[in-house]
């Protein structure tokens, strides 16, 4: 059973993270305050972390840094913040999501799921599946309804950066820093044009992507 530490200061928010949570069994602790949640994951490691930024005593933002600095766990943001400026601090401080309040509870769930797939035990598969197409990743091939898919080097390695993530946001300048190097984190339009691409080759329809997705001026996400 994967245990999941909730941190925020709203009772009735954690009230009904904990019924949720707990009705799919997961095991539930919680915090109202950053100090807390410090103690709490120290004393005893959780499997994922959903953070408030808004905390009375610590900002969430330390909080997520004090975690990180000697955690891998899984970090799930919640916040009212919903300035991409602030999402993108916080997925650069080591949140691995981010979703703004008020959200739907049946999209926190699968987030947490994806999270928790990149857990020891719960890696991508080796051939992840994008729409009719399959990708092997050894191989560097991707075959669908009509064959062989040829892609380019550069396309290769966006499409491995994302699906070594599963459900997890990535930030865009994190794709263009691994791809093309520190000196171009600020050339979006590379990333769009080779998106557009991959959407075109793999998507049923590129226009309205179900796997391939973009998170408005903050990054991208693989939906399996």
């Amino acid at each position: 059973m994967s245990e999941i530490l909730v941190v925020d200061d709203e009772p009735a928010l954690l009230r009904t993270l904990r019924i949720n949570l707990s009705a799919r069994h997961y095991a539930v602790r919680t915090a109202a305050g950053g100090g807390e949640a410090l103690d709490r994951a120290a004393h005893r490691a959780p499997d994922a972390v959903l953070l408030d930024l808004g905390l009375p005593d610590i900002d969430g933002m330390e909080v997520l840094r004090g975690l990180r600095a000697h955690s891998a766990v899984p970090i799930i943001v919640l916040s009212g913040r919903s300035d991409a400026a602030d999402k993108v601090g916080a997925l650069d401080a080591g949140a691995d999501d981010y979703l703004t309040k008020p959200f739907l509870m049946d999209e926190l769930l699968a987030r947490l799921r994806a999270v928790l797939r990149r857990l020891p035990g719960g890696a991508a598969p080796g051939r992840p599946v994008i729409g009719e197409h399959t990708v092997d990743l050894a191989a560097t091939t991707v075959t669908g309804p009509r064959g062989t898919v040829r892609l380019t080097p550069t396309e290769w390695r966006i499409l491995a950066l994302l699906l070594a993530n599963p459900g997890r946001l990535v930030p865009g300048r994190q794709i263009l820093r691994e791809v093309w190097g520190p000196a171009q984190e600020g050339r979006g339009n590379y990333l769009r044009v080779y998106l557009a691409g991959l959407r075109r080759k793999l998507e049923r329809d590129p226009a309205r992507p179900r796997h391939l997705v973009t998170e408005p001026g903050i990054g991208y996400r693989y939906v399996p």
